[in-house]
This record gives C-alpha cells, sequence and structure tokens, in this order.
C-alpha cells in the first residue's frame, strides 16, 4: 500500500530522510505519485512515451533539487508544479519543432477518440470554471474581461473606469490564484489550460 494511503498524506520524516540524499525514501516518494502524475501528464501529452518520459524527468528534477523540498509543505502540489512545468516546456519546444508537433499529432490522433478528448477539455473547462469561481468579485470580473474575452488592458480600464496598472495587478494576482487551485485540486491538465489557452503561450 502506498504511503500517502496509509497516512492520508505523504509522511514528512520519509521526506526529511529524502533531503538527506535517502535514496530508499525518494523510492518511497516515486511509487506513491507514479501513478497519479503520469496519468495526468498522459491526458496532457496523449502519448505513453511522451508521458513516460515527462514523468521521469519529474522526479529526476526533484532528486536534483531535493534539499529545495519542504516536508512541512504539501510535497503533492510540489510534484504537480514540476510536472506542469516540464508539460509546458514540452509544447514550447512542440510549437517551434514542426517534427515534434506532427508526431504529436499524430499519436493523439492514434490514442484518443473523439469521445474522450471531449470529455478531457470538458473535464478541464469546469476545472478552470471553479477555479475562477473563487476570485473576488471584481477580480473575476477583470479576469474574465482580458483573458477570456479578449479585451485589452485599455479596454478594460475604460469600461470599469480604472488605471491600466489596476487591471495588470488583478490579471497577476488571478492567474497566480487560478493556477495555484488548480495545483491543490491535483488538476495538472486545467494547469496546463490556463498557461497555454489563458497567458498565451504558443499553441499547436
Amino acid at each position: 500500500m502506498e504511503d500517502k494511503e496509509i497516512y492520508g498524506k505523504f509522511p514528512p520524516s520519509v521526506l526529511w530522510q529524502l533531503k538527506k540524499g535517502d535514496e530508499r525514501a525518494f523510492d518511497r516518494l516515486y511509487h506513491a505519485y507514479k501513478g497519479q502524475l503520469y496519468g495526468n501528464l498522459l491526458k496532457i501529452v496523449k502519448s505513453e512515451e511522451t508521458a513516460q518520459e515527462l514523468l521521469q524527468k519529474v522526479f529526476i528534477r526533484v532528486w536534483q533539487k531535493r534539499c529545495d523540498i519542504d516536508p512541512e509543505n504539501n510535497v503533492e502540489a510540489y510534484l504537480f508544479r514540476i510536472a506542469g512545468n516540464m508539460a509546458i516546456d514540452f509544447f514550447r519546444k512542440a510549437a517551434y519543432d514542426r517534427k515534434l508537433e506532427a508526431e504529436l499529432i499524430a499519436t493523439s490522433t492514434t490514442n484518443y477518440t473523439h469521445i474522450e478528448e471531449g470529455l478531457f477539455h470538458r473535464e478541464t473547462t469546469e476545472s478552470l470554471s471553479y477555479a475562477i469561481e473563487t476570485l473576488p468579485p471584481k477580480r473575476r470580473r477583470i479576469f474574465e474581461l482580458v483573458k477570456l474575452e479578449g479585451k485589452s488592458y485599455e479596454e478594460v480600464s475604460r469600461i470599469l473606469n480604472i488605471s491600466t496598472s489596476t487591471v495588470n495587478d488583478h490579471i497577476v494576482k488571478a492567474t497566480r490564484t487560478v493556477k495555484e487551485y488548480l495545483i491543490l485540486k491535483g488538476d495538472l491538465a486545467g494547469m496546463i489550460l490556463v498557461l497555454l489557452f489563458i497567458e498565451g503561450l504558443p499553441r499547436l
């Protein structure tokens, strides 16, 4: 049985051992979260091989940065944040690598049906909607105007009679809140949706 199933969360004592370079502690962390991380990565990249490669990179990074782990904080959120960054780097590379882009599209077509694709987008869109609902009313309105309706800071400034710097401040804070909400909910796919579609990174 996995450590997190026994304790409700991963035991901090094992993380302290990991910080000291204990390979057995690292192995316990890997086996506790590999399935959950792999499943989320697979939803995003739609390639078993790519998801497995990214999973390995996640845990290589964890081992390399083990001294940065805070055993008293949420290690699951920490792992999802690393995995999210790995997936973002993958999409950035794919956006400028035509061969990789073609391989990704071909793999996606082979491995996923239209029904599965529709369910994935519906789930991530719902997660994003819930995350946006957690924002204060004014910040939510500004976020929706800029990020969902595509209005410029100047347009929002005129509509709400506020400065563009105030608009920017709300957008920065709202985006951070939404990302943290999705990470804490274990919705890596939703977090990538935010970064790819809301922050305007290159799309495939």
